[in-house]
C-alpha cells in the first residue's frame, strides 16, 4: 500500500514539474484523493456509514479528481465552470454508486451501515438513484445551452435518452435483479456524455 501511495504522489509531482506548475497542483489533488480514500473506510469518520457522505465520495473520486487532475494538467483550473460542473456530475456519481448497494443491503443493515437502500428503502432509493442522474444532466446540458454550447447541449440530451430508457425498463422494475445490467447498458452513455462536457469546456471561448 505505501509503496502504491508513494509511487502515486511521485508520479503526480513528476506530471506537476512536466506541466511547469508553479503551485503542485496536481500532487495536491492526489494527496486530498488519497485522504479521501482513507476517511472512507477508516473511522472515526467512515465515510461509507452514510449512504450520502460515502457515495457522494465515491461519485467525487471517480469523476471530479480525475477531472481536475487533467485540467491542471493539460490547462489551467482558473474558472469555477471547472469545479462546478466536475461537482455536479459527481451528484450523479452518487446516484450511480446507490446501484451497486441494492445486493448488499441485508449486510448493510446487520454492520450497521446506512447506505441509501438501508435508510429509503429499495423503492426510495431507486428513484433517489434515477432523479440524481437524470436531473444532474438535464442541468449541465442547461447550462451548455446558456453559454451558446446548444450542440453540445443536444449531444448531452441525446446520450441521456437511452438512461432513461434503461431506467425505466431495468432499474426502477427490480434494481435488484438487473443491477449489473443496468449498469453494463447504461453507464457508457454517461461516460460519453462526461466527455462531451469535457470537449465542450475545452473548445469553449469564455473571453468571447
Amino acid at each position: 500500500i505505501w509503496f502504491l501511495l508513494l509511487g502515486g504522489l511521485g508520479i503526480a509531482y513528476g506530471l506537476d514539474v512536466w506541466a511547469g506548475h508553479d503551485f503542485p497542483t496536481v500532487l495536491a489533488l492526489s494527496i486530498f484523493g488519497s485522504w479521501v480514500s482513507y476517511i472512507y473506510s477508516a473511522p472515526p469518520l467512515k465515510l461509507k456509514q452514510n449512504g450520502w457522505a460515502g457515495n457522494y465520495a465515491l461519485g467525487c473520486s471517480y469523476i471530479s479528481l480525475p477531472w481536475w487532475c487533467g485540467q491542471a494538467i493539460f490547462g489551467e483550473l482558473d474558472r469555477p465552470v471547472y469545479f462546478i460542473l466536475p461537482i455536479l456530475y459527481s451528484i450523479a456519481g452518487l446516484g450511480i454508486a446507490i446501484v451497486n448497494d441494492f445486493k448488499s443491503i441485508e449486510g448493510d443493515r446487520e454492520l450497521g451501515l446506512q447506505s441509501l437502500p438501508v435508510a429509503f428503502g429499495i423503492d426510495g432509493a431507486k428513484w433517489i438513484c434515477a432523479g440524481s442522474v437524470t436531473l444532474t444532466q438535464l442541468g449541465v446540458a442547461a447550462y451548455l445551452y446558456s453559454i451558446g454550447e446548444s450542440t453540445y447541449a443536444a449531444i448531452l440530451g441525446g446520450l441521456l435518452l437511452p438512461q432513461i430508457y434503461f431506467q425505466a425498463t431495468l432499474l426502477l422494475p427490480d434494481p435488484v435483479a438487473n443491477d449489473v445490467k443496468y449498469q453494463a447498458s447504461s453507464q457508457p452513455f454517461f461516460v460519453f456524455g462526461i466527455l462531451a462536457t469535457a470537449l465542450c469546456l475545452g473548445h469553449h471561448d469564455f473571453s468571447a
